[in-house]
């Protein structure tokens, strides 16, 4: 990554323009072109530096419901078990953790109902039957940006 990508990858993270041209408005305020800043956003996901370019919502105020979720995943359904787990619209992180539970994710959706037929599909689907729903208690909110 040069100087333009690492400027472009700070000032999406927490302050992307909410305007009807963001990308301009970032290239305005980047000093560049919008046809510059579109381009190298898209090689960027295409190298897997930025994932997702999208809101970050609260989900408890639209009324829906979140949980963490831990899997025991075995190495050799690795793969299947995170894609599989990643083609859910609701999965907004999914990481691999050095630790007997693997595979942790997070789970938005309308309702735990929905959420818990959702593992259940996951887990027919994968073979993996150790699947735990861990649903917050007590949310805390941290804003975290990490500086490239």
């Amino acid at each position: 990554m040069d100087r333009l990508d690492r400027e472009i990858v700070n000032a999406i993270q927490s302050d992307f323009p909410i305007t009807s041209r963001p990308f301009l408005d970032l290239a305005n305020k980047l000093g560049f072109t919008e046809d510059v800043i579109l381009s190298r956003i898209r090689i960027l996901k295409e190298r897997g530096i930025i994932r997702r370019i999208g809101g970050n919502f609260q989900s408890r105020k639209l009324n829906f419901t979140s949980t963490l979720c831990a899997a025991k995943v075995p190495e050799e359904k690795l793969n299947t078990f995170v894609e599989t787990v990643n083609r859910y619209s609701g999965v907004t992180h999914n990481y691999l953790r050095d630790h007997e539970y693997n595979v942790w994710f997070t789970f938005i959706a309308p309702d735990m109902k929905s959420i818990d037929l959702a593992l259940k599909e996951i887990s027919e689907a994968t073979g993996v039957a150790d699947i735990l729903n861990l649903p917050a208690v007590r949310m805390f909110k941290i804003k975290v940006d990490f500086e490239v």
